[in-house]
């Protein structure tokens, strides 16, 4: 049996997860379970059908009519096969976890529903996202799964919590959670939206990483105390960045624990530098540890 939250205890009941139709929805899903099985929470499987339609009154006015025509109709089978994949998906994957289906909330154990909107992915994934307690998405692989877009209208405007979870899925949620630091509001938004996963862990440490000890480790220290007070072990620590910068060292670190990293998105112009930067490439592509943000 998983963790049991005490009445009044944070906690996460419903989770929003993005239904891609590819082949690396199924990981996502595994991970996405973790969690829900952990809080006995619902989670609403998200398909955004390509609103073909849309995209061909844009496309029109440049007065191509039939080639618009023929490319419409092209982009409505796409989007038919996808759609029907991402359903089989979902239903065998229910089916295979013993995870029922149903929109009534109230039920003991995690439960699943199929949402589907039609329109651009990035917009109803945030507008959703907006009413769940966590959003689950997967980091894009070979042009597959959500695209960078969505993970950053998640992050940017839907006000919720997001957890990228690696490419190997987790089975149960990490007993060791790290969080990355800073003096800003941003990460102390992100520690308090996983405070329902804090609650689980049995070792959290707080890093900062740093040329040399500043503010940021001044505030580690008085965040240690206080969620010392919340009945979580919680220990503090400063790493030195190596060589190949502070972005390495902290996910080595963390891989070196089995851990979540629970940090803070900065900003909406340092936040696309981050998405389309070097940092893209150790956290959604290659970090080893999934990863929560909050902006």
């Amino acid at each position: 049996m998983g963790f049991q939250p005490a009445r009044g205890d944070p906690t996460i009941k419903t989770i929003l997860v993005p239904a891609t139709g590819s082949d690396t929805d199924d990981a996502v899903f595994m991970s996405a379970l973790a969690v829900a099985r952990a809080f006995d929470a619902h989670i609403d499987f998200l398909h955004v059908r390509v609103d073909a339609a849309a995209m061909a009154a844009t496309m029109a006015s440049d007065g191509s009519g039939a080639m618009i025509t023929g490319l419409v109709d092209r982009m409505e089978q796409e989007a038919d096969q996808r759609e029907e994949k991402a359903k089989q998906l979902f239903q065998r994957f229910c089916a295979r976890e013993g995870l029922p289906i149903s929109e009534a909330p109230g039920q003991p154990g995690p439960s699943a529903q199929w949402v589907r909107q039609i329109g651009d992915e990035p917009y109803r994934v945030a507008e959703y996202g907006r009413t769940a307690d966590l959003l689950v998405i997967g980091r894009p692989a070979g042009g597959e799964g959500a695209s960078f877009d969505t993970i950053e209208a998640a992050l940017l405007e839907s006000g919720r919590p997001v957890l990228i979870p690696p490419a190997v899925p987790f089975a149960h949620l990490p007993e060791t959670i790290v969080i990355a630091w800073k003096a800003a509001p941003e990460a102390a938004r992100a520690v308090t939206a996983a405070m329902p996963l804090l609650s689980t862990a049995k070792q959290i440490l707080i890093l900062t990483v740093a040329e040399k000890p500043g503010l940021s480790d001044e505030a580690a220290a008085r965040l240690a105390t206080n969620l010392g007070r919340h009945g979580l072990q919680v220990s503090p620590r400063h790493l030195p960045p190596d060589a190949s910068g502070a972005a390495d060292t902290l996910l080595a670190a963390a891989a070196n624990e089995a851990a979540l990293v629970v940090m803070g998105a900065y900003g909406h112009s340092r936040l696309r530098e981050w998405i389309f930067g070097g940092f893209t490439q150790h956290v959604l592509r290659g970090a080893e540890v999934p990863v929560l943000m909050m902006h």
